[in-house]
């Protein structure tokens, strides 16, 4: 096992190497990871379909960190993940250009991937009845949510979704590996966090499948303050307290 000061320099390297990647490379990898996380949103929305109760997101949440294991694992590019590169950044290792490379053509990626699968999914069959009803909702109420309210819970989602990406680091186990990402994401889940990447799925999903979402209520009412929220939480909080406590 890696201890927190070995992680953070394992962070400050992925850092290094996520800001040296080919803007196509980026982007590639950037729509696998919207697609990843996209088939998490899907399972929850599933799981959740024929009534919302406490086991129901139960399940839902226990399925959804699937998609940031094959972001891990199989190899792709998170927008939310990355935010963790900050720590190359304090530590010299990076500019401020090559982070905001990363992270746009990252993100960018990620809202392909995301909305690609989102089609998809309303053209497979699979939402007719009540999965339909469940995933027009979700992007109803997303949508719909206070500014304020969708910037804080996108703060605290991001908290534990860079956690997940820390813990794992912390384990020379793929076993160890799982298990560390398992229960971080699934906890956000079931709290019903907001994060800006699987909502680039929940959302443009139903309103491939006709709920009354405007591009600008998608934007505007979501997208832009759980994205600020996201980078607060996973930019700043974390990686600078870490940094702060185990830096040389």
């Amino acid at each position: 096992m890696n201890s927190p000061k070995e992680i953070l320099n394992i962070w400050i390297n992925n850092g290094k190497n996520k800001a040296a990647l080919p803007v196509h490379k980026m982007i590639l990898l950037g729509i696998l990871a919207g697609m990843f996380i996209g088939f998490g949103c899907h399972v929850f929305v599933l799981a959740t379909a024929s009534e919302v109760t406490t086991a129901s997101k139960l399940i839902g949440a226990s399925l959804f960190p699937v998609g940031l294991m094959m972001v891990i694992f199989c190899g792709a590019e998170l927008f939310t993940g990355n935010n963790l590169m900050t720590l190359a950044l304090m530590k010299k290792e990076i500019n401020v250009q090559g982070l905001l490379k990363n992270w746009c053509f990252v993100y960018l990626g990620n809202l392909i991937g995301s909305v690609l699968l989102a089609f998809l999914l309303a053209k497979s069959g699979l939402y007719g009845g009540d999965a339909g009803a469940r995933a027009m909702a979700v992007a109803s109420s997303k949508a719909a949510m206070p500014f304020t309210e969708a910037l804080i819970k996108g703060i605290l989602c991001n908290i534990l979704v860079v956690l997940a990406c820390w813990f794992q680091a912390g384990s020379k186990e793929m076993s160890g590996k799982i298990f560390a990402v398992w229960f971080p994401i699934m906890m956000f889940v079931f709290a019903g966090f907001e994060h800006s990447v699987a909502n680039m799925t929940y959302i443009p999903l139903g309103m491939f499948l006709g709920a009354d979402v405007t591009i600008g209520g998608f934007l505007l009412g979501n997208l832009i303050p759980v994205t600020i929220g996201n980078l607060i939480g996973g930019a700043l909080f974390i990686p600078v307290f870490y940094y702060l406590i185990y830096k040389d």
